[in-house]
This record gives C-alpha cells, sequence and structure tokens, in this order.
C-alpha cells in the first residue's frame, strides 16, 4: 500500500467518512496486491468500491443480498490463496451470516477478512434494521477471529494494511460516519493486541474507548483535566487479542476509576471485556463505568443526534464521569 498520514490527508479522509475512506484503502491494496479481491452482498457503491470496480473490475465480486453465500465464496477464495476483504451492513453480517462464519472462517480459520460496515448508529434515520449494537458481543463468541475497530478514517488504511499481511480471519467494525472526528493527523505504529494511548494527563482515570468512542473520550478527558481529574485514553483498535499486558500493567497504577465506551450494547462488548480481565486480575476492587447504548431498540434520527441522545457524545461522557467520581464544578 501507498499512502501517507497527514493532516491533509486526515482531514480529506474524516469529510468522506469512514466507508469511502475504507473504499480508498482497498483501492490502494488492489494497486500492489494482485491477490487481493473485493465481495459485496450488492453493497459495492455504499462499501466505497466505486473507483475499485473502474480501475480494477476483475477484483471486485457482487455477491448480490446474500451474505450467508458471499461467506462461502469468501472462503472458498481465500482456500485459493486470494487475500479477501467481504462487506455488508454489520447486523447483516453478525446475525445473517453468522452461523457459515461461525464453520467457514472461524472453525477452518480461513483468512477472511470481514467488514461490518455503519456499525453502531451510523445508519440514523434505517433505524434498529440497520444499526449494527450486537456485533462485539457475537464475533467474541466465535474462536479465533480477530476483531478490529478503527478510531478514525486514517486508522481505517492502517487496519486494512494490517489485516492484509495477517492472513488470518478477522472482522473490521466500521463506526461512524462522513466528516468523521480525527484522533491521528501524524503517522504512527499500530500493532496486533497493542492499544494506543491518544491522551495522558495523570492517572486518576483510566478510559479504553473504541471506535468513534476514542474522539469522544479524548475531548470528554480533555475537559476533566481542566476540572482536575487526570485521566489516560486508551484506543482499542484490537478488541481481539485484548492487549491484557498493557491492561494489567495499567491495573496496578490504582486508577480512582476504570471506564469503557463503545458505539455498541453496553452488554457483551468492549465493557464486558474489561470486566472479564478485571475478574482474571482479582481486580476488582476497581470501579468500573461501562459507558455504552442500553439494551433495547433505539430511537431512529440523525447521527449526532443520537449520540447527544444515549450520551456517548463527549459532554456527556464528560459527565458521567465527573458525576460516578462524585465531584460537582
Amino acid at each position: 500500500m501507498n499512502y501517507e498520514i497527514s493532516k491533509r490527508q486526515a482531514k480529506l479522509w474524516s469529510r468522506i467518512g469512514a466507508r469511502a475512506s475504507f473504499g480508498q484503502a482497498i483501492l490502494e491494496l488492489a494497486n500492489t496486491d494482485d491477490n487481493m479481491i473485493a465481495i459485496s452482498a450488492d453493497l459495492g457503491r455504499s462499501s466505497g468500491f466505486g473507483t475499485l470496480v473502474a480501475k480494477h473490475p476483475n477484483k471486485f465480486i457482487n455477491a448480490g443480498i446474500a451474505e450467508q453465500n458471499m461467506i462461502g465464496v469468501s472462503a472458498g477464495f481465500s482456500k485459493l490463496g486470494y487475500n479477501v476483504y467481504a462487506t455488508s451492513f454489520a447486523p447483516f453480517l453478525s446475525y445473517r451470516a453468522s452461523e457459515m462464519i461461525r464453520m467457514n472462517l472461524s472453525y477452518m480459520k480461513l483468512p477472511v477478512n470481514i467488514v461490518g460496515l455503519a456499525s453502531g448508529l451510523a445508519l440514523g434515520f434505517l433505524g434498529n434494521s440497520h444499526f449494527g449494537l450486537e456485533d462485539i458481543s457475537i464475533f467474541r463468541t466465535f474462536p479465533d477471529i480477530n476483531i478490529f475497530s478503527p478510531a478514525d478514517c486514517s486508522e481505517i488504511f492502517k487496519i486494512v494494511e494490517l489485516t492484509s499481511k495477517l492472513r488470518e480471519p478477522s472482522y473490521i467494525r466500521l463506526t461512524g460516519g462522513v466528516n468523521f472526528p480525527i484522533v491521528y493527523e501524524e503517522d504512527y505504529d499500530i500493532k496486533l493486541g497493542k492499544f494506543n494511548s491518544v491522551f495522558s494527563s495523570g492517572d486518576d482515570v483510566h478510559i479504553y474507548a473504541t471506535g468513534s468512542m476514542v474522539y469522544h473520550c479524548k475531548e470528554a478527558a480533555k475537559l476533566l483535566a481542566d476540572v482536575g481529574i487526570n485521566c489516560k485514553v486508551f484506543n482499542v483498535h484490537t478488541i481481539r487479542p485484548f492487549d491484557s499486558n498493557s491492561f494489567s500493567q495499567n491495573c496496578s497504577k490504582s486508577p480512582k476509576l476504570v471506564v469503557t465506551a463503545e458505539e455498541h450494547f453496553i452488554s457483551g462488548g468492549l465493557g464486558s471485556l474489561v470486566l472479564e480481565e478485571l475478574h482474571k486480575l482479582k481486580r476488582l476492587n476497581l470501579s468500573l463505568l461501562k459507558i455504552g447504548l442500553p439494551n433495547k431498540y433505539l430511537q431512529s434520527g440523525e447521527y449526532e443526534f443520537l449520540l447527544k441522545k444515549y450520551e456517548l457524545d463527549s459532554m456527556s461522557i464528560f459527565n458521567s464521569i465527573k458525576n460516578e467520581l462524585n465531584i460537582s464544578v
């Protein structure tokens, strides 16, 4: 792949959003990888594949509105040595195609990269049929599938590059829409199973965020620092394998509060994973605040409106942490 993270590129990718940036990343990969193939469940344009189809028509397959069959086709191409990226909206993959993912990819360990488009609340007005709110919890039940959730559009390029070299079954969860807030404006190293620190003012509060929530937690941490609450914010771009060693080292600093934040149901996702890690470490004495979406069918509407309504925006996260610590300002 031939790309460079810079302030200019980060702004461009942010403006076009997660799905279009993913399409650009796949185009970059197609330009250099003769064995790359993209497969879509009739969502080629929604996957950002318009330019790919025009420039490399032999590297794209439309499997139709048939996610189960798409996974089977993807598994077959991977057996032939192809580097496969298969896309559909997140709920259609995690539910409709779950048996095929379990058997063809998890059980057989075939190196297909599944991409959940517009996960979380990104498809606002399409409502609960299209919200991807359970996908982390479902994919966590499948052994041997890596789970990624990029923090911004720049990191989408990083994760596409990483997965293209891993040749392991992986799930890439795309959150956010157009004008996706920027976390990274400069190049950086990304490693499988190693989360990155994106903000640090102290160890009062440790925040573990994934996907779209990384930016909002970073902004909330700045607000908390202004009122004397010092935080570290970690970008959990790899949910599986989880960075257990770094997490254990962080816990040894005994923060007053551990926080998780995700655009996902409050149960079964990153928050549940961190609670399991605390139990393994016998550190249940540490207070844990899980920030996520309530386990119920949600209202539809504009994406930014939904983030505020369900208290996933920066100010709401700031208030949730401040209230949890019983600090009045």
